[in-house]
């Protein structure tokens, strides 16, 4: 293998001045020895570097060769939708009543919360408007964003009670027919839908016990009804593995669930956030709307578990003399600065979901993956290398020739500093944050990363079935260049970590572009 590789690296698309020719043949030998490493032996990589100005790939390793690409796949998920949805544009959510509100603050009717497909009905959202993100996010067991992450549907219950509502004579309800919800995205197996509220988890912090073998703590946030937490997790000897798994999952007779946790976590452990998808996201957002409105002293309920709405029959209700509350999303770039800074999955997920509602006026995402073959096709792009089953990644390969082409692509397009200022940035934030933080590169490559990974329990080790990064940087000398770097199948012996290994030798590899002349 490593043979084979050494005569790809060789296999370069030189320039035709001497200069630019030194300069491949000295990005050549970095990439190699990189590429040589003992960790890769069993591993393909595919590389391409492209420069913007010239039009030119300066190197190129299994250019034309397909790739499983990971998160990298968002890249084209979030250009869709900024080329469909513009970088300005703004979902509204809104609240209608189905019938009148009397003199004594009764509405005799529902109240209904019609799902726009914001994903950020949460606590992101900042005074100036931007969104909030930390490095490692929530969904993934990172850390959770400072705020209330009920924030967005408390302020939609202050908004109802403005209107001089005080009880709802009928059910609080949740209109999610924008797209059909149920689907699992592939990575934190988060539900899929057109109502998002706190990234559809709910986050719990466990805390060890003082000592060996005492009961750990947790804290649920947002602490809510919809949620009945069992913790069965113990605390371990000093510096024993985290365990944990969710035990059990049931549904109760009200549409709540009753979740138990077991597992351990050692004495000397940092309060650790576990993340529990939401079962029923329709469920669980009726469920907080309705105790944000008695919180504001309004008696309204949800609905049965169970009942059968028929939304079409109640879109009459939906004009503006019945809206009784509206939030406004920030626009659309911020999501997308999230979606790839975080590598949000869900948000990922839901964007093609969300292009066949909203474009092309279809259910399927099917519709939101026609949209965007058809704009690759338009753009000239070769889909020969390329191949996509949804928003985030599961399912995603690229050809490094095609991913390029792609950047260079959208370097031209209105949209391309919304999509650039989204990427993470290398040692400094995002899913780059702890990658070539010493590099001469530190703070200059701007690119998406992608990871996916198996257990080998024959080598009680770890499989990276695919790490992937592209992206933008521009030298020293003002030259600019789009790249992509993936590698697959590599082995990792048990301790070793993904990024130690296989993001920082990435991170090394795009590096060695930035500052190769």
């Amino acid at each position: 293998m490593r043979l084979a590789v050494r005569r790809s690296v060789l296999a370069l698309s030189f320039l035709a001045s001497t200069a630019a020719a030194a300069h491949a043949q000295s990005l050549a030998d970095r990439v190699q020895k990189v590429m040589a490493r003992p960790e890769f032996a069993h591993a393909i990589w595919g590389v391409e570097f492209y420069d913007l100005d010239a039009g030119t790939a300066t190197l190129r390793v299994m250019g034309d060769k397909l790739f499983m690409a990971a998160s990298t796949t968002k890249l084209l998920t979030v250009g869709t939708a900024l080329h469909y949805l513009g970088p300005d544009y703004r979902f509204h959510t809104k609240v209608y009543r189905t019938g009148p509100i009397g003199a004594d603050g009764t509405l005799d009717g529902d109240l209904v919360l019609v799902a726009s497909g914001d994903a950020n009905l949460s606590g992101r959202i900042l005074p100036n408007g931007t969104l909030d993100f930390r490095d490692d996010d929530h969904a993934y067991g990172g850390d959770m964003v400072p705020g209330d992450p009920l924030a967005v549907i408390k302020e939609l219950a202050a908004q109802i009670a403005a209107k001089g509502v005080k009880r709802v004579h009928g059910r609080v309800l949740v209109d999610a027919s924008l797209f059909p919800t149920g689907d699992r995205e592939g990575g934190s197996n988060v539900v899929i839908s057109p109502i998002v509220v706190n990234d559809n988890v709910i986050d719990i912090m466990v805390t060890p016990g003082a000592t060996v073998g005492a009961p750990a703590t947790a804290v649920v946030h947002p602490y809510s009804s919809y949620l009945h937490l069992t913790l069965k997790v113990t605390t371990g000897a000093k510096g024993s593995a985290p365990r944990d798994s969710i035990e059990s999952d049931v549904m109760n007779p009200d549409g709540s669930r009753s979740v138990t946790i077991a597992g351990s976590r050692a004495v000397d452990a940092h309060p650790t956030l576990i993340p529990y998808p939401v079962a029923d996201p329709i469920r669980f957002a009726e469920v907080v709307l309705a105790e944000a409105l008695h919180e504001r002293g309004i008696l309204a309920e949800p609905p049965p578990q169970g009942e059968s709405v028929d939304y079409a029959a109640m879109t009459a209700n939906y004009t503006d003399a019945n809206a009784v509350a509206e939030h406004v999303s920030p626009p659309f770039k911020e999501d997308a600065r999230i979606t790839l800074k975080v590598s949000q999955n869900l948000h990922a997920s839901m964007l093609p979901y969300v292009l066949s509602a909203l474009i092309a006026k279809k259910p399927a995402p099917q519709a939101g993956f026609d949209l965007e073959r058809e704009w690759l096709t338009q753009a000239g792009l070769d889909l020969g290398g390329a191949a996509q089953g949804d928003g985030a990644g599961a399912h995603g390969h690229f050809s490094p020739d095609f991913m390029v082409r792609y950047l260079a692509y959208v370097a031209k397009q209105p949209f391309y500093q919304a999509l650039f200022d989204g990427l993470p940035i290398l040692g400094k934030d995002g899913t780059l944050y702890d990658v070539q933080v010493k590099s001469a590169a530190a703070g200059h490559v701007h690119a998406k990363t992608g990871t996916f990974d198996e257990n080998d329990l024959l080598n009680k080790g770890d499989l990276v079935t695919a790490k992937g990064l592209a992206g933008y940087f521009t030298r020293a000398d003002g030259r600019k260049f789009a790249f992509a770097i993936y590698v697959n199948r590599v082995e990792l012996k048990e301790g070793q970590g993904i990024t130690a290994i296989v993001g920082q030798a990435l991170g090394e590899i795009a590096g060695a572009g930035y500052v190769s002349h």
